[in-house]
C-alpha cells in the first residue's frame, strides 16, 4: 500500500508545472499567428512592389511609343516636330575647389556638388538654367534616361536615414522615410525622378548625391566646353554615355 501511494504522488503533475505548459502553449500560439499576419502582411507588400515594377514599364514604354508615333506623323504630314521640354537634368561636378568664384561656389554647395566626380538630379525651371549657366565650365550636365537613372539607382544609390549615408539595400529603407508620400519602393524612386513627379523635391533630398568613379578613358579637357570638343557644359542625350563610363 505504501509503494502505491508513493507511486501515485509521485505521478502527479504539480500546479505550477501544469499552468506554466498551458501559458507556454498559449504563447507558443500567439507567436505562431503573429507570425503568419507578418508574412501574410509581407508578401502583399512584395505583390503591390512587383505590380508597381510591371505598371511603371508599360507606362514608360507608352510613352516611347506615343513620342515614336508623333515623329513619324510630323514625317508624313511634312511638319515640324517641336520636341518636349525636358524637365529633369543629372549635373556632375568635374572641376575642384581652385579658382572658383564665390558665387559658383555657393551655387554648388547648395546643389550639393562639393566634391569632383559626385551627382544630383534637378529640376529644370527658370532659376535652375541661370544657375547651371553661371557653374557651367565646372560641372557637365545632360538629360538622363530612364534606363540610366535605374541604373544610377541601383548601382550607386544611398538614402539620407537620419542624417547618415545609408544604401538602398532594400525597399524597407525607402518605405520608413518616404511611404507618407506613397513612395514605398525604389522603383517609385526612379518614377518620381523620370517624370519628375509630385513629390520630386522629397525624394531627391531623401538621395544622398552619387559618387562615381573618373571615367574610363578619363576627360578630354574640363575647361572647354562640350561643343567645342571639351566635357563641361550641357551635353543633352550624350551625358548616358558618360555616367555609363563612370558607373
Amino acid at each position: 500500500f505504501f509503494f502505491f501511494f508513493f507511486f501515485r504522488m509521485s505521478s502527479r503533475v504539480p500546479e505550477s508545472v501544469r499552468l506554466k505548459e498551458k501559458r507556454d502553449t498559449a504563447l507558443r500560439e500567439q507567436e505562431r499567428t503573429k507570425a503568419l499576419e507578418r508574412e501574410s502582411k509581407l508578401q502583399h507588400v512584395r505583390d503591390e512592389y512587383i505590380r508597381r515594377a510591371e505598371q511603371y514599364t508599360k507606362e514608360y514604354k507608352e510613352m516611347e511609343r506615343e513620342e515614336i508615333r508623333k515623329k513619324r506623323q510630323a514625317r508624313r504630314d511634312s511638319v515640324f516636330l517641336t520636341e518636349k521640354g525636358e524637365r529633369l537634368v543629372f549635373v556632375i561636378r568635374i572641376r575642384g575647389v581652385n579658382e572658383v568664384p564665390p558665387k559658383p561656389r555657393k551655387i554648388l554647395e547648395l546643389f550639393r556638388l562639393i566634391q569632383i566626380n559626385t551627382g544630383v538630379f534637378l529640376r529644370v525651371n527658370a532659376s535652375t538654367l541661370r544657375m547651371l549657366e553661371l557653374i557651367g565650365p565646372y560641372v557637365t550636365y545632360g538629360y538622363p534616361t530612364v534606363s540610366t537613372i535605374r541604373n544610377l539607382v541601383y548601382k550607386r544609390g544611398y538614402g539620407r536615414v537620419n542624417k547618415q549615408r545609408v544604401a538602398l539595400s532594400s525597399n524597407e529603407v525607402v518605405n520608413d522615410v518616404l511611404g507618407k508620400y506613397n513612395v514605398i519602393c525604389i522603383e517609385d524612386v526612379i518614377h518620381e525622378l523620370y517624370v519628375v513627379g509630385d513629390h520630386f523635391k522629397e525624394v531627391n533630398s531623401f538621395l544622398w548625391p552619387f559618387k562615381l568613379n573618373p571615367p574610363t578613358g578619363g576627360f578630354r579637357n574640363v575647361k572647354t566646353h562640350f561643343n567645342e570638343g571639351g566635357d563641361c557644359g550641357n551635353r543633352e542625350c550624350c551625358i548616358n554615355n558618360l555616367i555609363a563610363r563612370m558607373l
